[in-house]
Parts: C-alpha cells; structure tokens; sequence
C-alpha cells in the first residue's frame, strides 16, 4: 500500500483498503503491547453488590488502567473490604500494593445504581479520593469510565482521558461508515455510512460535532455534523477540490484546503460555511491543517520546498506567503497533529527503509522521537491529555486503530473482527471534566 502525503489524494488511499464483509457495527477488540519501566501497584476489589449489574464495574476500571502501560494490577483474591474500617492495610503491603480500590453499588428507585469508590493509599492508610455518582443502568460503561479518570488522575497527577470518544472510518466491501465509539472500543455507532469515501474526520472542540470529507456527490465535500441530531450542513463545496477540515480551538472556524483559486490552499470558513479567507499562498501543495491549541497559529503539510515537510504560519495576519518549516529529518514528514500544550506535535515521518511511523518533535529544541515499528502508519492524533497518539496502521494487509504512548513504551492495537479502519480521530474530554 502507498501512503499519500496530501489529503484530497488520500482517496486513492481509502479505494485501495480490502473489501471485507460483515456488520459495520463491528466491535473494537483491544490489545496491549509492552508497559512503563515503574508501572504503579494497584489493587481493585469488586465492588460489593456489583455481581447483580451488568456490565460489571471493577473490570472497565481495571481494563482502563492497564491500557495505558502505567498500572501494575494486583490480585485481590482472597480480601474483599468495601469499607475503608474493613482493610486491613498490612495484607495489601505484602501484596506489593501501593493503592487499592474499594467500592459498592447500591440499587436505588428508577432503575438507578449509586456507585461508590474509594481511593486508598496503602502506605499512608489513608483515603487519597473517592466518588458518589448515581446513574441509570444504561450508563454503567460511563460510569466505569468516570471512575478510571478519577483514579488516573489522583495516582499521575494528569487528566484521564477514559471517557473520551473516538472517531474513525470503518470500510466493509464497497460501503463505508463513519463511526464513533468510546476510547476504549465500545458503543460503537455507524453516524454515516456511503458507498463513496468518507475521510478526514474532525471533531469540534466541544465535542458535539464532527467535521468530515465525504465523495457522495463524487467530489470531495466537507462537512459539519451535530451528532445528537444527524443534521449536517455542507461547509465547503467549491468548485475543484474540498478537504481537511481542522477546527478552531473556540469551535467558530474551519481550517480546510481548497483548489478553488489554483492548487491546494488553506483557508478558513465560518463553521455556517460563510465568511471564506485565504490563510496561505505558495507555489506548492498546502494541505493538513492543525491548530494550535491557542488559536494563534496553524502547521501544515508543504511541498513548497521540494519535499512534504512540516511548516508553522500564523492565522493572525491573514492571508500569508511566508511560513516556518520544522522539520528537517528525513525528505517526508506529513499529517501533524498539536499536542494539548501546544510544545510538540505527532506527524508520520518516513525513514529509510521506506517506512512510514509515528513521530512526535519538540518544537522548541525540534527533537524528534520515532514512536513505531510498522510499515505504513497514518493520522496519527493526541488524546486530550497528551500521553497518548491514536493513529492507523496495517497489520497483513488490514487495516487497524493503533494507539501508542507518547514514550512509545506501550502500544495498542484496536481491531475488528471484520473490516478495514482507518482515519482516526481522538476527541475532547466530556464536559464534566
């Protein structure tokens, strides 16, 4: 497979994957490759009265941890305190755990669960944190999730990313769905699905729309979709070519690349489609946008000088000639994608094999860290915290999610039984965080 450098080619990309068949709304089945040097000791007893619910509890939560290479998980056979007055804190000791996880869940009126948890430091014998959330049935998973975020982020000190959701294209035979499931692979729900491509999805900063390429009309289009509603408006739809859409970080404008005026360009649109502006002006292929997280400046890919590389240009002072290149390694380097702190960024670098893997570079010092092993990986995107790069790979000819992390110390791989994804796209943190 051949991996194109600017988006409104990518086409050749899509119509290249393996026609697979099956439901497009297969499952995401995850698995873990590797873990941190000094993983954290931690025991997570099932919550009492949890036996009665369905998903259980404790394993999300223990699931959750383990993904992100930094949790030692401790067997708690044989103890079981649900009360901070019931552990019995020098059995855990020996266990070799620092943290331990007790909890309950209590059955209350509307076929509501109250859960319950606390967070105890084994060492100090103390309470490091805990939770109360009362929810419906239906929102056990989240529920679980939530709880995973408070643990990660007591035990690291970073925000946990559990709750989030994820954004890919799923191919099967000559339909393709664009699906969105939570991080960890599951409530996976098909928003479009086509029997033309569909690329380049985008979330909105809040979280409530998505952005997206679709050829339904046989010509690339973007488009914004509100997820709770379906309803979608066609933001660019120029003469020529219409792609990668990336959002401002306050949700009012699109980054998208036009060939409307000659060449691959970058201009902003109002989020109504109104209000077109041109951002860059060269003699080359300008495409895949990405804000940075303060809004002043976008990087892109460029060929401007003779080979696609990655560049910086402010969005401030309108329409612009000039621009910053940063990367200098190797003759190909596309797809950047910001971190949430906006002092580095993931891209696909080249090497000299001929493999294309995930990077991050540190734009102030331009180190650059190779992340991946595979042949041909692509669209690699930061989860909200930083500490992980969801990006897609192939795998014998198959299409797969791959999530590294940002020390490339642990890996994963997310697949479906059946099918081909690609695209992916890792969006923001809930609201309620």
């Amino acid at each position: 497979m051949f991996i194109h450098w600017f988006t409104h080619t990518r086409t050749a990309l899509i119509v290249m994957l393996l026609c697979i068949s099956t439901s497009l709304q297969a499952q995401l089945n995850i698995e873990i490759f590797g873990g941190g040097a000094s993983r954290i000791p931690i025991a997570i007893v099932p919550f009492a009265e949890e036996g009665k619910l369905q998903p259980a509890i404790t394993p999300i939560i223990s699931a959750d941890l383990q993904r992100t290479g930094l949790f030692k998980l401790v067997d708690p056979a044989g103890l079981s305190p649900h009360e901070p007055a019931e552990v019995a804190y020098a059995d855990w000791a020996n266990r070799g755990a620092n943290a331990l996880v007790i909890g309950r869940a209590i059955s209350v009126s509307g076929d509501h669960v109250e859960l319950q948890f606390r967070l105890m430091d084994v060492a100090k014998r103390s309470q490091l944190t805990g939770l109360a959330i009362t929810v419906p049935r239906t929102q056990l998973r989240a529920a679980a999730h939530r709880i995973a975020d408070t643990i990660y982020e007591a035990l690291t000190g970073d925000v946990g990313v559990f709750s989030t959701r994820i954004a890919y294209v799923l191919k099967r035979g000559n339909k393709y769905a664009l699906q969105v499931a939570d991080a960890d692979g599951y409530n996976a729900q098909s928003i479009i699905e086509y029997s033309e491509p569909i690329i380049s999805p985008a979330w909105s900063p809040d979280g409530n729309q998505l952005a997206y390429v679709s050829f339904e009309n046989k010509k690339p289009v973007v488009y914004v979709q509100t997820l709770a509603s379906r309803e979608r408006k066609a933001v660019a739809s120029f003469k020529g070519s219409n792609s990668a859409p990336a959002w401002s970080p306050d949700g009012r404008k699109l980054a998208v690349v036009l060939s409307n005026q000659g060449g691959s360009q970058i201009f902003l649109v109002n989020v109504d489609g109104s209000g077109l502006q041109r951002l860059s002006r060269s003699s080359g292929i300008d495409t895949e946008p990405n804000f940075s997280p303060d809004g002043r400046s976008i990087i892109f890919t460029s060929d401007r000088g003779g080979s696609p590389q990655i560049y910086r240009m402010s969005v401030t002072s309108g329409e612009n000639s000039n621009a910053e290149r940063l990367t200098f390694e190797g003759g190909y380097n596309v797809s950047p994608d910001f971190s949430q702190d906006g002092k580095s960024f993931t891209f696909i670098h080249r090497n000299s094999n001929n493999q294309f893997n995930v990077a991050v570079q540190d734009i102030g010092s331009r180190q650059v860290q190779i992340l991946t092993n595979s042949k041909f990986d692509e669209s690699p995107s930061f989860a909200p915290n930083g500490k992980m790069i969801l990006y897609a790979t192939e795998i014998d000819g198959h299409g797969i999610l791959s999530a590294v992390s940002r020390d490339g110390q642990t890996r994963q791989h997310l697949t479906v039984q059946s099918g081909d994804i690609r695209e992916p796209a890792w969006g923001p943190l809930p609201k309620w965080k």
